[in-house]
């Protein structure tokens, strides 16, 4: 291979590394080189969260993207974005880019764009308008209240100071540790005092089993009684003191010898008597009984 033919292919090499270098920046910023846009430009004063390659949406579809941003030095305090838009977009006139911010700081821009007939050309410079933002609107909206607060705040943390530094807080606290302390030995001693409650509970069990062996014997008992000749023995029984009745009414009147001993005085006093001078014999004869025994001897 000749030089020169060397040097064609070294610089061929270095015009496609060129070209894609070129390509991959592009790329890495989102613009596509094979594909045609128009360019719109948009004026705003301040453009914090925007970058090169920040979407550009209508109707919340992407549309396009910045694709360069430059200070305005002979307007200062302004900077000019310029955009980078769909071909086939027709951008009309009234169409006003709104630059708006996220929670996480990050800007983009929508494109308002009106209904109407008349297009705006290539390169016009189109209405701005920054968009407060939720965090903004937060901000604008809570400040007022926050800032009302704060001295009703810094009084809240004082009296919590001196509630914390009362004296009678650390008291309570120390009596409540004690209460806690008394509580836990509360439960240690209930602990052991339930512990004999299992037997108590199997005794209870044996007892009721034996309640209902005895009403099973007393259910046996009952059966048994009912076989007897109760209505029977009733009647005898009956019999028995009807005669029993008869007897005491004999006994009360003097028809019978039994009626008349019991009923008669004259007879008690007879036989009292008789009682007694029998009693005066004997005790005579204990003392002199030569008078009534005679003995003799052969």
């Amino acid at each position: 291979m000749t030089n020169r033919k060397k040097l064609a292919v070294i610089g061929l090499s270095a015009v496609v590394a060129l070209a894609i270098l070129v390509f991959g920046i592009n790329y890495l910023k989102g613009i596509n080189l094979f594909h045609t846009s128009n360019y719109y430009f948009a004026v705003y004063d301040d453009v914090t969260g925007l970058a090169v390659s920040a979407p550009v949406n209508a109707n919340g579809f992407k549309v396009g993207q910045v694709r360069e941003m430059n200070y305005l030095y002979n307007d200062p305090g302004h900077v000019q974005v310029e955009l980078a838009l769909d071909a086939d977009l027709k951008i009309t006139k009234g169409t006003v880019a709104v630059l708006t911010t996220d929670l996480l700081g990050t800007a983009s821009i929508t494109l308002e764009i009106p209904k109407t007939s008349d297009y705006l050309p290539k390169g016009a410079t189109l209405e701005s308008k920054k968009d407060s933002g939720l965090v903004d609107g937060l901000s604008e909206d809570l400040m007022p209240g926050v800032k009302s607060m704060l001295p009703k705040i810094d009084s809240l943390l004082v009296a919590l100071t001196n509630v914390v530094a009362d004296p009678a807080l650390t008291a309570t606290i120390k009596r409540l540790d004690a209460i806690s302390a008394d509580l836990a030995t509360v439960s240690a001693n209930v602990a052991k005092a339930t512990k004999p409650l299992p037997g108590v509970i199997d005794n209870a069990s044996a007892i009721t089993a034996n309640l209902k062996s005895m009403s099973v014997s007393l259910d046996s008992l009952g059966a048994e009684l009912n076989k007897l000749p109760l209505n029977e023995t009733m009647v005898d029984v009956h019999a028995t003191v009807q005669n029993l009745k008869e007897i005491t009414d004999k006994l009360q009147t003097s028809d019978s010898s039994l009626g008349m001993l019991l009923n008669d005085p004259a007879l008690y006093e007879s036989l009292n008597k008789t009682v007694a001078s029998l009693d005066s014999l004997i005790t005579d004869v204990k003392a002199h009984p030569k008078r009534y025994l005679k003995f003799s001897v052969f």
